[in-house]
């Protein structure tokens, strides 16, 4: 499979958030403005990048060797913290602005399953390294460009005449369920 299948699957037709349904808590909490859907977007990109690395080879020259497959949702989960917990020493010391902006979402990129999900999907999928960091380089462009998506939507409705029962959340779903319908258009180009 060449390289450039493997990021266009991940990045459009098998979308982390809009097809596959994974990252919703943070795709939905941090896409109210544009600026910090950006900053989660990348941030959440830097850590399944360096995190897929990372747990492939964990998986490769330690789990697999030894007999400990079991260990692996454990070992995925606390290499994803510890990436995590760079990036948000990083955005403290660097952005502050964009620190605060991301408020809880940040530390909540830890627990975001389609970080998980893409490291479990890698070793599924008996990906070599250099497959694994750029179907993780996909996945995190594409959850990137979901985010930018509907914070860009998000931002133009809070100038519509949306009736009050779907105001905030409820028109956010609808937008994120016809976005999640227009990204199945591109289940054919793969």
């Amino acid at each position: 499979m060449s390289l450039f299948v493997i990021l266009l699957s991940a990045l459009l037709v098998n979308n982390f958030v809009l097809v596959r349904f994974l990252g919703i808590c943070p795709f939905m909490g941090v896409s109210k403005q544009v600026e910090s859907a950006v900053g989660m977007g990348l941030a959440t990109t830097f850590v399944m990048v360096v995190a897929s690395a990372a747990t492939w080879l964990i998986q490769t020259f330690i789990l697999q060797p030894f007999g400990l497959p079991f260990l692996q949702n454990m070992a995925f989960i606390l290499v994803i913290a510890a990436m995590v917990q760079l990036v948000e020493m990083f955005l403290h010391k660097t952005s502050p602005g964009l620190y605060r902006a991301m408020g809880i979402f940040l530390p909540l990129i830890t627990t975001n399953c389609a970080i998980l999900g893409l490291a479990i999907m890698a070793v599924q999928d008996a990906y070599t390294f250099i497959q694994t960091v750029v179907f993780a380089l996909g996945g995190g462009l594409g959850f990137t460009l979901a985010l930018i998506l509907l914070a860009g939507i998000r931002e133009d409705l809070r100038f519509s005449d949306i009736p009050e029962p779907l105001q905030g959340a409820g028109i956010a779903f609808i937008v994120a369920g016809l976005l999640s319908l227009a990204f199945s258009g591109f289940a054919g180009l793969v």
